[in-house]
């Protein structure tokens, strides 16, 4: 059986109507306090939420996770615009590209050769 909460974002201490700081003895007097009040047969989705929030709270590892993480609320997004691209590809731009990307492929020392100068006498 998971240990999460059929309804999100349901607080398990307001579920077992105890204060965020009650100990371990008080946890399970209101375990036993509510499940004498819904019992299984009676009221069985009422139950179910006291079982899980009582396992959630029961173990001090899983409590803690539960103190940290589920009852914080969720940090707000930024409402920031995404930056919009140009992508769009002019002919002129085409063309100096394949112009520069067809020279690229050439070294200029096999493009040119200097001629030998004649010797002064």
């Amino acid at each position: 059986m998971p240990l999460t909460s059929s309804k999100p974002g349901q607080d398990p201490y307001a579920v077992l109507q105890i204060d965020r700081r009650a100990d371990e003895n008080a946890i399970k007097r209101a375990y036993f306090r509510l499940v004498r009040q819904y019992p299984p047969e009676q009221a069985p989705e009422k139950f179910q939420e006291v079982r899980v929030a009582y396992d959630l709270l029961r173990v001090a590892e899983s409590r803690a996770m539960v103190d940290l993480f589920l009852l914080q609320p969720p940090p707000s997004l930024p409402n920031r615009r995404r930056p919009t691209y140009d992508l769009s590809v002019h002919t002129a731009d085409l063309g100096a590209l394949a112009l520069e990307l067809g020279l690229a492929r050439y070294a200029p020392a096999n493009d040119f050769r200097v001629p030998p100068l004649p010797a002064k006498e």
